[in-house]
């Protein structure tokens, strides 16, 4: 029975527990205050409306309709009155990728190939909750190619050109190894035509080279040749072209760049793969130069061809890196740039700022420039770059890319693939979210294509931020006061001017004095117990920021988080704080539920409660007698023993001596008394009585063993060993040996031990004796006062010849 209570305790217990969770995961919809279906479901994805008419307590405001789906649930609103709008997606569109070989027998149209799939597809978003689906990107065999080759003719490119004008049809020949619809076109460009980058000089201007050399006069950009697939007609309108001059290093590339990326018509763009090359062996000017000319106006991006000649180079300034890369890649141009070794550093940063670009070394004469094509050609076409067209406000996307030989990316890896060859399909999945509602509810478009190509996915956004149900409102229903709202999802939703839960208030009665009588209890003068505010006559509870803790009540008078508490947890943990009170569970009592009924930890160590020395209150012993102690009553500090204490008694029934041989009758017959052989037929300690096992001495100084235990009845019982252990006498005979052999090995060691020390000693002083006769000296010594009578003198000049 108390195992049983314990599970339910604890299954009331792993309830709230979970109940505190699923309050938790709601917060985000509680907070939101959401006074309407579409609020609620604005407020995140897990958030749900119960449309149920009657749902709502008593100073429950409506957005307590909005909640966490399992709470809503646990407070009783059915699944099918709760209105929680999932998002979707629709395919419109969905061709399948292109499978042709090159040299088939058809020949399709541009339009008629699909590298991309799907193409068109609606989304329907709610706010939070992601949308995902499968990009496909498989490149075309045999896809036609449209290239532009746009040359710096300043004077440094004189022998360059020469190489140049026979580019077509060679450039022809080895394109038809990679497409059988190949075209090509020609531009040049030099310099603005105004100081300081020209001069200005009339003879400069129609001879702008210097000595006999024939050069054309210095022009901005000029369209050569339109795209063609006559190689011929390349190569003899480029051999019409003549060399310029200008005064600075930088030239006007710019310029040229931004004309060919937006004059399709005049160039002959295709909605097919655009390649432009770039053929300079100088740096380039940008946005911010022109004021060197006067000139300040940004550029534009339009396009300025006259007579397939730019005219606005005057008035202009050069376009900014970002201006081209936009323009660039709003018409799917690819850029190759064919420099020469001295700016190859300049034009690969350059390079990085353009997607889709790619930069070859130029020989010193462009001989080299058609494998350079080829090899830049195929280092562009063997990589997909995803691009996306401005999002709406408050949405996101996020790619994830499955590409050739198991290599996956994500973030800004997940929007490409490399190393992709001719006819291999490679997988985007791509996720998007709504993290708010547009203000006007419209729905947008954004697209999705690769880099450099013109094929794009067209995606259709709606987004969801109304409930079913508000469609299936009543305007003017008398449901809300006299018609003043409309009755929509099971609540009012108020008229501009009034307010209330059923829109019983204009906004001009919210703070009247009479409305506030409503909200006050008896012999009080505190508004909704000053736990709330008083609306139109009623009483709206406050929320708190831990959304586990509510006021409730008609007046707001009752929390539940108040409670008495204990050990830091309210109503102890054992229980449920309602309307200030704590509701304990089964086997809990007291105002904080902390005295336990369970009477297990009160259970002595012999099976009685309180060891039979005291009550247990709230599953603590309360000891009666003073002498007793501990968590069951059963520690004495100032008892004797068990075996101790009936020693005595035992020692003058067992053997008749001891202390109380002479009472022995009178105060020692409260126990029944076996007597037994040895120690090995006592009780053992796996009986059910309590049992105590003793030794201890009598007064011939003999051990002497029993047991005593008492049953359930309360009946002593004593088995003792009917024999005692008594301790045998001392052997004096080998104490005086062994004392006396003692003394003797003892002597003799201290003699040993003297005489080796006197062995030393000796030793050290002989051979100190025999150093200090060998040195000894017995030499005779020269008198210190003698002195000779001999005088040597020897002459200073004497040089001994």
């Amino acid at each position: 029975q108390t195992n049983f209570k314990l599970l339910t305790c604890a299954g009331i217990l792993c309830c709230l527990i979970w109940n505190g969770f699923a309050q938790q995961g709601g917060s985000d919809c509680i907070k939101a205050n959401a006074k309407s279906c579409g609020e609620c479901i604005q407020a995140g994805p897990n958030c749900g409306w119960c449309k149920k008419t009657d749902f709502l307590q008593e100073g429950e405001p409506t957005s307590a309709r909005c909640d966490d789906l399992a709470a809503l649930k646990s407070k009783g609103c059915p699944m099918e009155d709760i209105e929680n709008p999932r998002g979707s997606k629709q395919l419109l569109e969905n061709r399948e990728v292109t499978n042709r070989k090159k040299g088939a027998a058809e020949k399709l149209k541009p339009e008629a190939i699909t590298q991309i799939q799907p193409q068109k597809l609606s989304l329907h978003l709610r706010v939070g909750e992601p949308q995902t689906f499968s990009l496909t990107f498989k490149r075309a065999e045999d896809y036609p190619i449209d290239l532009y080759y746009l040359m710096d003719l300043s004077y440094s490119m004189k022998d360059d050109l020469e190489n140049v004008k026979s580019l077509g049809t060679a450039l022809m020949l080895e394109m038809e190894k990679i497409t059988s619809d190949f075209r090509i076109g020609f531009g040049s460009f030099v310099e603005k035509t105004v100081m300081p980058y020209i001069s200005t000089t009339p003879a400069k201007l129609r001879n702008p080279c210097t000595g006999d050399q024939n050069c054309t006069s210095p022009f901005s950009y000029k369209n050569v040749l339109s795209l063609t697939s006559e190689g011929n007609k390349f190569n003899e309108l480029v051999g019409k072209q003549h060399i310029s001059g200008n005064l600075d290093s930088p030239e006007g590339g710019f310029d040229a760049i931004m004309q060919v990326a937006v004059c399709g018509e005049q160039i002959g763009w295709r909605n097919v793969t655009r390649l432009l090359v770039f053929s300079t062996d100088a740096g380039f000017h940008f946005a911010g130069d022109g004021k060197l000319g006067g000139i300040v106006l940004p550029n534009d991006g339009k396009c300025h061809l006259e007579n397939n000649v730019y005219t606005m180079s005057h008035y202009y300034d050069y376009p900014s890196i970002a201006h081209l890369v936009q323009k660039l890649s709003e018409n799917n141009i690819q850029t190759i740039f064919a420099v020469t070794e001295e700016f190859q550093a300049v034009y690969k940063e350059l390079k990085n700022l353009i997607p889709k670009s790619a930069v070859g070394t130029l020989s010193s004469n462009s001989s080299n420039v058609i494998q350079l094509i080829i090899d830049a050609y195929n280092s562009l076409s063997s990589e997909v770059i995803l691009e996306n067209t401005k999002l709406p406000k408050g949405v996101t996307i996020s790619y994830k890319s499955f590409c050739k030989n198991g290599v996956n990316g994500t973030q800004e890896d997940g929007r490409k693939c490399s190393n992709i060859s001719i006819g291999d399909e490679v997988t985007f999945e791509i996720n998007i979210t709504a993290n708010e509602c547009p203000k006007k509810e419209q729905n947008e478009t954004i697209k999705i294509k690769p880099l450099g190509f013109t094929e794009e996915v067209e995606i259709n956004l709606q987004f969801i931020c109304e409930c079913q149900c508000q469609s299936e409102g009543e305007p003017n229903s008398p449901a809300c006061h006299a018609g003043n709202g409309t009755f929509e999802c099971g609540a009012c939703r108020c008229n501009e001017g009034r307010i209330g839960r059923l829109c019983e208030c204009s906004t001009d009665e919210v703070n009247s004095e009479d409305m506030d009588a409503y909200c006050r209890r008896e012999n009080s003068t505190e508004i909704c117990s000053n736990n709330g505010e008083c609306i139109c006559g009623q009483c709206v509870c406050k929320k708190r920021e831990n959304t586990n803790e509510v006021y409730s009540g008609k007046y707001c008078e009752c929390d539940n988080f108040n409670c008495d508490r204990s050990n830091g947890l309210i109503c102890g943990g054992n229980g449920i704080c309602k309307c200030r009170v704590c509701e304990c569970f089964p086997n809990f009592t007291g105002s904080a539920c902390d005295c336990s009924l369970d009477t297990t930890p009160c259970m002595a160590s012999n099976g009685q409660i309180c060891n039979g020395r005291g009550t247990c209150e709230c599953g603590t012993c309360n000891c009666t007698d003073p002498k007793f102690q501990g968590p069951t009553c059963e520690t004495c500090q100032t008892c004797l023993g068990v075996c101790t204490e009936h020693k005595d008694c035992i020692q003058c029934r067992a053997f008749d001596k001891g202390e109380k041989k002479e009472t022995c009758s009178q105060e020692c017959m409260y126990f029944n008394m076996t007597r037994v052989e040895s120690r090995e037929k006592l009780p053992q300690p796996n009986q059910p009585d309590p049992l105590s096992h003793c030794k201890e001495k009598d007064v011939d100084d003999c051990w002497f063993y029993f047991t005593y235990s008492v049953n359930s009845n309360g009946e002593a019982h004593v088995h003792v060993v009917e024999t005692p252990e008594c301790p045998s006498g001392p052997d004096i005979i080998p104490i005086v040996a062994g004392v006396v052999a003692g003394i003797v090995l003892i002597g003799l060691a201290l003699l040993l031990i003297w005489k080796l020390l006197m062995i030393i000693h000796d030793r050290r002083e002989f051979a100190k004796f025999e150093k200090e006769k060998m040195n000894a000296k017995w030499d005779t010594g020269e008198n210190p006062i003698y002195k000779s009578a001999v005088t040597t003198v020897v002459n200073p000049k004497y040089e001994g010849k």
